[in-house]
């Protein structure tokens, strides 16, 4: 689904990833995880074309896409959640999910029907349609950013810290969405703080360390080691 390739990228003169290589397979939820700094961030971001790579190449679907715009990448079918909350507070819950649907805001049928999808799958959505964004709870802003990402259909998501700020029980709600759309099909690829409980989530995880990959495994034996591959990161 998505092929990684000796990336380097960062922030000015500031290197943060140093020939990152990686694949999120198809119908998997990848994670990423190491400690801060280690640029699990800066990879999304780069992928999604808000940063332009300096080297590398970054495939999806067999699709060089190295430095193609957001816009451009949501048009063929990648989203992305990000870590911060991004809603419309001023907007409706309603005008937040039309707002996804801006690739194909001309086809009105096509619009309801994904919204009708999305009231569906997040009830609580549908119950407080023509509120404010703005009033609701950080669980429900959560629901509704993943909602609007999911308008256009998109076959895979980058997901930023999907749990960042939300209550333990939040947290777990937000994973089981998450995982019910690896179900239906989409590939995730995913940066946790998180880590015990997202591993359990996860299908297979990269450790990354001062911008490159360190380790990979299967979630099921990084679960096992997982006490060891933290301490490694306090170690200098």
């Amino acid at each position: 689904m998505l092929e990684v390739k000796q990336v380097e990228a960062g922030y000015g003169k500031i290197q943060i990833l140093n020939g990152m290589t990686l694949t999120a397979k198809e119908n998997h939820l990848t994670l990423l995880i190491g400690p801060n700094g280690a640029g699990k961030s800066t990879l999304l971001k780069t992928i999604y074309g808000f940063l332009k790579p300096g080297k590398g190449s970054i495939v999806y679907q067999g699709k060089e896409i190295t430095g193609i715009s957001p816009h451009e990448l949501a048009g063929l079918g990648i989203g992305f959640l990000l870590q911060r909350v991004s809603v419309f507070p001023e907007l409706t819950i309603e005008e937040n999910l039309k707002m996804g649907a801006w690739s194909f805001k001309q086809n009105r049928s096509r619009v309801y029907q994904r919204i009708e999808y999305m009231y569906d799958k997040f009830p609580i959505l549908k119950q407080k349609s023509q509120e404010k964004a703005g009033l609701m709870s950080g669980g429900q802003k959560r629901l509704l950013e993943i909602a609007r990402t999911l308008m256009p259909n998109p076959k895979l998501i980058l997901v930023d810290e999907p749990s960042a700020g939300l209550s333990p029980k939040v947290t777990k709600e937000v994973y089981r969405v998450l995982h019910d759309l690896k179900q239906e099909g989409i590939t995730l690829l995913m940066v946790d703080q998180n880590i015990r409980d997202s591993i359990g989530y996860s299908d297979y995880v990269y450790v990354l360390e001062r911008g490159q990959v360190t380790s990979e495994s299967t979630a099921a034996d990084i679960e096992q080691n997982l006490q060891q591959v933290v301490e490694s990161w306090l170690k200098f």
